[in-house]
C-alpha cells in the first residue's frame, strides 16, 4: 500500500461563479506546489509544500529579487540546451532544441512528459528506464525518452499535457499526431505495447493451414473474417489490435479459412485455449463493428470462467466491467478443496456476464488478500462475493459449499436479498485509557451514536502520509478535551473497520456525531489544534468569522486552485484521485 499524489480538494467551496477552467502550465505548477506525497482530499490549507526542484529559472529569480536574497557565489550555471540528445538511464532527454532531432532520428519514440514533484512520476522512473535499456540493448527502432514539463512548457502546451505522467507516441517523425499510451505501466506493458504499435499489425490469413498454425499457436486468438480487409469493419479490426497486448489479431477474407471455421459471414471469432474454445461475434446487416462494442466482446471472452488471482491477472479483473466478484478461497495442496473449482465452474456459466468469478490459492503470498476479507488460510475453503462499486462483501450461511449452495449466495446478492457483512477488530482492553479513544466495527454505534456525548472520530489508515501527520494534533486534541464529560475524540482503522452507517472517501476523514442523534457533520477546514478546538467549542460548527475568512481566502486561491485541479482531472488514470472510491481503495489493498 501508497499513499498517492492527491487531486486538489477544496472541501465544499461552493457558489464559484467567476472559475477559469484554463489548463495552463502555471496552474500545473501550481498544484506541484500543492500537492504532497499523500493520500487523501488535500482540503487542508494548512499544509505548505516548498517549491519542488523543478521549479523554471525564470521563477526562482522572481523569489530571489522577492525576497532580497541574492545566489550565492560560484552557483554552478544553467547549462545551454543545444540539439544534442543527452540520455539518463537510457531514456532520453528532450527538451524544445533537440525534440525535432529525436524524432528525426529514430522511427519510433515515446516520450513521457512529467513533473518532477509528482509521485506517479517517480514512481514511474524507475519502470520507464529498465523499458528503456530493454529497447535500446535490443537494438530496435524504438527508443523512449522524457521531457521536464514544467521546465519545457513550450512543448507540454503544444502536446495539451494536462496531467501526469503523459505518454505520447511520436511515428515517423509525425509531430502532428502522435498517440497517447494506452498500455500497462510496466516494464513488460510499456515494451509489449511499443512493439505491437510499431509491428506489421494484424496477420493476414490467407489458407486454412496458415490460420490453424496461427490459432494453434497462442492462448488467446482474435479473428477477423471480413469480406473485405480494406472495409470499415476491418479498419476498425486493425486499430484495435493495436491497442490490445493481451490477445494476437489476425484478419481474413479467405473462403477456405471461413469454411474450416463454419463462419458464414462477418465475424469476430475469439479463440481460447480454455473453457468453451471460442467465442462468436456475428454481425448483423444493420450492425456496425465499432471499438466499444468490439473491445467489449474480446473484454468479456477472453477472462476464463474462473480467474486465478495473480499480480499478472490483476489488471484484468479490476478493469472488467462486471463489478460484482465471486471469490472462491482454496488450500491448492489439498485434493478436495481443488474439485470444488468445477462445482464454481458450473456456477460461473450460470452467472456469466453478471458475475466475474474469482479462485484465490491461500497458500500464495496474499496475506494483505486475507486480511482485506477477514479470512485467515484456516478458513479456505470458503466463498466471498463483492460489489465493486459498494465495497459490499457477503458470505455463505453455511460453510458447506457446493454448487447449490454457491449459486443460491450468488442469485441472493443478485436480487439484493443476500445481507453484507463488515470487517471489525475486536475491541482493544485499554480501548479508552487514552485521551483518544480506540473505536472498532464491534463498539463503534455504542460510542459514536451514544446520545449524550458529541464524538469526533477520525477515519484513517495507517499507510497515510496525511493521517500521519495529523497524528499528534489529534492527541492534543484529545488531551484538551479529556475532562470534558460530552466530548469524546476518538479515531477507527478504516482499512481494518468497516461501519454501515459510515462512507469513508479517502484519508483522514474527520466527521463529527453530535449529542441527541443530530445529523452528522462532515469537517473540511483547516486540521491545526487551533481550529478543530473552535469547531468543537462552537458545537460542531465553524464560528461565522473563521468561515469568512476561509472563504475569503478561497476567493484568492480558488481559481488557480480549481485550474490545477482541472488539470489533475483530466488525468486518463483514475489513481490521480486522492478521492478513494471503494473500487479503487480495493485495487489498491489488493
Amino acid at each position: 500500500m501508497h499513499c498517492r499524489c492527491p487531486r486538489l480538494n477544496r472541501g465544499d467551496r461552493r457558489d464559484r461563479n467567476a472559475i477559469m477552467r484554463t489548463h495552463t502550465l502555471l496552474s500545473i505548477a501550481l498544484l506541484g506546489l500543492l500537492l504532497g506525497a499523500s493520500c487523501i482530499q488535500a482540503n487542508d490549507t494548512d499544509n505548505e509544500t516548498e517549491a519542488p526542484q523543478g521549479t523554471s529559472a525564470e521563477t526562482k529569480e522572481d523569489a530571489s529579487v522577492e525576497t532580497g536574497e541574492e545566489e550565492e557565489e560560484g552557483e554552478a550555471p544553467k547549462k545551454e540546451k543545444t540539439t544534442e540528445i543527452e540520455e539518463e538511464k537510457d531514456v532520453m532527454v528532450l527538451h524544445i532544441n533537440n525534440f525535432d532531432r529525436a524524432l528525426s532520428e529514430y522511427k519510433f519514440i515515446l516520450v513521457e512528459f512529467y513533473a518532477p514533484w509528482c509521485g506517479h512520476c517517480q514512481r514511474l522512473e524507475p519502470v520507464y528506464a529498465e523499458a528503456a535499456g530493454k529497447l535500446k540493448e535490443e537494438g530496435t527502432a524504438i527508443r523512449l525518452a522524457k521531457v521536464d514539463a514544467i521546465e519545457e512548457k513550450e512543448l507540454a502546451d503544444e502536446f495539451e499535457v494536462g496531467s501526469f505522467p503523459t505518454l505520447k507516441l511520436f511515428s515517423n517523425g509525425d509531430r502532428k499526431s502522435p498517440v497517447d499510451f494506452t498500455g500497462k505501466r510496466t516494464t513488460e506493458g510499456i515494451i509489449q505495447w511499443m512493439k505491437r504499435r510499431s509491428g506489421p499489425g494484424a496477420a493476414v490469413l490467407d489458407s486454412a493451414e496458415s490460420a490453424a498454425q496461427f490459432i494453434d499457436a497462442h492462448k488467446v486468438t482474435v479473428v477477423g473474417f471480413f469480406g473485405s480487409l480494406e472495409g470499415e469493419a476491418a479498419e476498425v479490426f486493425k486499430e484495435v489490435s493495436l491497442d490490445r497486448t493481451d490477445a494476437e489479431f489476425a484478419l481474413t477474407s479467405s473462403p477456405d479459412v471461413f469454411q474450416k471455421y463454419e463462419v458464414k459471414s462477418d465475424s469476430v471469432v475469439l479463440f481460447k485455449k480454455f473453457d468453451e474454445g471460442r467465442a462468436d461475434f456475428t454481425l448483423s446487416e444493420d450492425e456496425k463493428l465499432d471499438k466499444t462494442n468490439l473491445t467489449t466482446f474480446i473484454d468479456k471472452n477472453s477472462l476464463e470462467l474462473i480467474i486465478p488471482f495473480s499480480e499478472e491477472n490483476a489488471d484484468k479483473i479490476f478493469s472488467s466491467n462486471i463489478k460484482l466478484h465471486s471469490l472462491l478461497f482454496i488450500n491448492s495442496t489439498v485434493e478436495s478443496q481443488k474439485a470444488l473449482m468445477d462445482d464454481a465452474r458450473t456456477v460461473a456459466k450460470v452467472f456469466k456476464d453478471k458475475m466475474l468469478f474469482v479462485s484465490i490459492d491461500v497458500t500464495t503470498a496474499i496475506s494483505h488478500v486475507l486480511t482485506y476479507f477477514g479470512v485467515s488460510a484456516d478458513d479456505a475453503p470458503t466463498v466471498r462475493v463483492i460489489e465493486m462499486e459498494t465495497g459490499k462483501k457477503y458470505r455463505m450461511s453455511t460453510n458447506d459449499i457446493t454448487a447449490e449452495s454457491l449459486q443460491q449466495l450468488c442469485q441472493e446478492v443478485l436480487d439484493g436479498t443476500a445481507k453484507p457483512y463488515f470487517r471489525t477488530q475486536e475491541i482493544p482492553e485499554d480501548w479508552d485509557k487514552g485521551p483518544v479513544k480506540v473505536l472498532v466495527g464491534k463498539n463503534f454505534e455504542s460510542v459514536a451514536l451514544d446520545p449524550t456525548k458529541n464524538v469526533f472520530v477520525e477515519f484513517y489508515a495507517p499507510w497515510c502520509g496525511h493521517c500521519k501527520e495529523l497524528a499528534p494534533v489529534w492527541e492534543k486534541l484529545g488531551e484538551k478535551y479529556a475532562d470534558r464529560d460530552d466530548i469524546i475524540i476518538a479515531m477507527v482503522d478504516s482499512t481494518a473497520n468497516e461501519i454501515e452507517s459510515v462512507k469513508v472517501d479517502g484519508f483522514p476523514t474527520l466527521k463529527f456525531f453530535p449529542a441527541g442523534g443530530k445529523e452528522v457533520v462532515d469537517y473540511s477546514h483547516k486540521r491545526d489544534l487551533e481550529t478543530l478546538s473552535k469547531f468543537l467549542d462552537n458545537g460542531g460548527v465553524m464560528p461565522q468569522e473563521e468561515s469568512d475568512e476561509e472563504d475569503d481566502e478561497d476567493d484568492e486561491e480558488g481559481d488557480d486552485a480549481k485550474k490545477a485541479e482541472d488539470a489533475v482531472d483530466d488525468s486518463k488514470e483514475d489513481e490521480e484521485s486522492a478521492e478513494a472510491s471503494p473500487n479503487t481503495t480495493l485495487k489498491e489493498e489488493l
